[in-house]
């Protein structure tokens, strides 16, 4: 057939049909090549997209705080359920809009206020004060740079300008006060009795009733599923030490890692900041140069303080004369660090641009780096190298194992001869876990999940901790099973005749509450029932003496009108049944709370209201910017 169609098609008609054939093809290719485009963002927020690697970042990161938090409690898998999964980026998403919205309306965090931040951390500081080399050491451990560290910080602050700048706007009168006061302290009078449990005339249970209840309870008569592993175990604190490092490895060390010990050259400096909105005019920032030469040429180092106190517009500063501090090479921004860098003892810069608008830099005394001498780390040396070959040993064995049961699936016992290690075995436990390793919820997670426990292999490497580790695989699987009715049947006739009873509680509390709201006197009825009424005075929210039910439905029964009570049945969630009436209701005295507890309330209640008019601006903002999310990178 191919060769007939070869053999007709000469000529100009045949031209005409193979080029319509490759326009279509070409327009088809190019619209393929236009259209085929995946999206690779997990949300878009307006025009800015939060990637799939940021997302997972910021997942990382919460796993890993989760982890140093809960210790051996923590639960990897919580982080891989979608419900975790959305919380995470509607958290992103919330942070881009708040970030956009200090766009929009100006609002940035200064330079000075990244450092204060920095400086702050605990981690950084030794003797309370900020200490560069520590910071260092930190950002080379992270593999980062100082701009990548202070640029993750900046957008940190940014994101709370907005909620930091409602929760100090936010005003709490006092009227809210002694409202919230006075229903807190609110005090009442009540009365009850707990209705005597009834005597059932009737207390035969057939062998039908308990096989008919029985089967419609099933699932509380199950045994659970129960598996028994073995294991082997390494534990960096059992592993024997390694011999303590010689003077001459200390020395050898201090010597190959002496830049860790050299504190680089700092410098004393105060500024005046003469701001430049992020969205100025050319006008704008003509009048801002102007305003900062004009400083400048004026500015002495005798008055340089009283100036910036006068006119910077750095807020953190500017009370101390434009004080920064002692800086070095690389805190500040790149602009701000050249012309630091490049003054002499004494001498006061020409106006410099930077993101936050002109600074006016006064270099009031420079010290050289010199280092610390080796008998002031060796202490500090001799705990790293420690540290270290623990460390090492650690990973060293934990490695060995992992590699050897999984090339050995089957069993553990490759591994332990292999290793000189031993194995150990578990008692049954089930979903909810046992004792010793069998109550880490990793180690219960992996007993339990396909891999080990349906295709029989080993587990992989579970962190138990730190520095502490296992493999497991499953020795005896028991399945959830139900026990036989012959069993249990003496426990299913109880639970019948206690529902019956639980019943006719019920019926009496309801038939007393209707007797009470009738206008029967409680004392009668309480008579009536065989019980006696309790009478408290003034109970207030706190009150340890009633049962929690009775204490949670007296506050939230009506006031009563004058001269009547309000009555209820409480069930006191024990299977029995209380009267309650509310006789009184008076607020709390205002006179007996103190000013500290006032000033702490109008606190917690400032940033509550703070946080839901956060919330609500978050929402408005929302509503009106184009988000477009896609769940499948999750």
């Amino acid at each position: 057939m191919l060769q007939a169609m070869r053999n007709k098609m000469h000529g100009w008609p045949a031209a005409i049909l193979l080029g319509v054939c490759v326009l279509a093809m070409s327009l088809f290719g190019m619209e393929s090549y236009f259209t085929s485009r995946q999206d690779t963002f997990v949300a878009k927020v307006g025009k800015h997209e939060i990637s799939q690697r940021d997302y997972q970042d910021r997942m990382n990161q919460l796993r890993q705080q989760a982890s140093a938090q809960q210790g051996e409690h923590f639960d990897a898998s919580e982080f891989d359920k979608p419900e975790s999964k959305q919380r995470v980026l509607d958290a992103m998403v919330d942070q881009q809009v708040l970030l956009k919205a200090n766009e929009d309306w100006g609002m940035r965090v200064s330079d000075q206020a990244v450092r204060d931040y920095i400086a702050a951390i605990p981690g950084f500081q030794i003797n309370n004060q900020f200490d560069p080399t520590t910071y260092r050491t930190y950002l080379a451990s992270q593999r980062q740079t100082s701009d990548m560290f202070e640029s993750s910080i900046r957008s940190s602050l940014a994101s709370q300008l907005l909620p930091d700048a409602i929760n100090d706007s936010t005003i709490v009168s006092d009227a809210q006060i002694d409202r919230f006061l006075a229903i807190a302290s609110q005090r009442r009078d009540l009365r009850y009795f707990l209705v005597p449990r009834p005597t059932l005339a009737d207390d035969k249970v057939t062998d039908a009733q308990i096989e008919t209840y029985y089967k419609a309870h099933l699932e509380d008569y199950m045994n659970p599923e129960q598996v028994s592993v073995k294991y082997i175990e390494v534990n960096g604190a059992a592993l024997p030490p390694d011999a303590a490092p010689s003077e001459d490895e200390l020395k050898k060390r201090y010597e190959d890692e002496k830049q860790r010990f050299v504190q680089p050259e700092q410098r004393l400096v105060s500024h005046i900041l003469i701001d430049v909105p992020a969205n100025a005019t050319p006008d704008q920032q003509k009048a801002a140069l102007a305003k900062a030469d004009k400083i400048a040429a004026s500015a002495t180092p005798s008055d340089f303080a009283k100036v910036a106190a006068q006119s910077s517009e750095d807020l953190g500063s500017k009370r101390q004369g434009g004080d920064l501090g002692w800086l070095e090479k690389g805190v500040t921004n790149p602009a701000f660090d050249t012309a630091l860098f490049a003054l002499q003892k004494g001498q006061i810069s020409k106006p410099v641009l930077s993101p936050d608008g002109y600074h006016i830099i006064w270099l009031r005394d420079v010290r050289s780096g010199d280092s610390k001498p080796y008998a002031e780390v060796r202490d500090q040396l001799v705990k790293e190298t420690t540290g270290t070959g623990r460390d090492r040993k650690y990973n060293e064995v934990a490695g060995k194992l992992s590699d050897n049961t999984y090339q050995n699936p089957s069993s553990l016992e490759p591994a332990a001869a292999a290793l000189g290690m031993t194995i150990k075995e578990t008692p049954l436990f089930s979903r909810k876990g046992g004792d010793g390793v069998a109550g880490n919820p990793k180690l219960i997670a992996a007993a339990f999940s396909d891999d080990v426990l349906v295709q029989g292999n080993n587990s992989g490497l579970i962190d138990l901790g730190t520095n502490h580790s296992a493999v497991i695989h499953v020795e005896k699987h028991v399945v959830a099973a139900a026990r036989s009715l012959a069993d249990v049947k003496a426990d299913v006739q109880k639970r019948i005749l206690g529902e019956r009873i639980a019943d006719a509680e019920k019926t009496k509390a309801e038939e007393g509450v209707v007797r009470l709201r009738k206008g029967e006197d409680m004392a009668a009825v309480a008579t009536s029932l065989g019980a006696s009424v309790q009478t408290v005075k003034e109970a207030v929210r706190g009150h340890s003496d009633l049962p929690a039910p009775l204490l949670t439905e007296s506050f939230l029964l009506p006031h009563p009108a004058p001269g009547k009570s309000q009555y209820a049945s409480v069930d006191m969630k024990n299977g029995s049944y209380a009267l309650l009436a509310v006789d009184d209701v008076q607020d709390g005295d205002l006179s007996k709370i103190s000013a500290s507890e006032r000033d702490s309330l109008r606190q917690s209640m400032s940033q509550v209201y703070g946080i839901v008019t956060t919330q609500e601006l978050i929402d408005l903002l929302k509503s009106k910017t184009d988000i477009k999310y896609n769940k499948s990178l999750l």
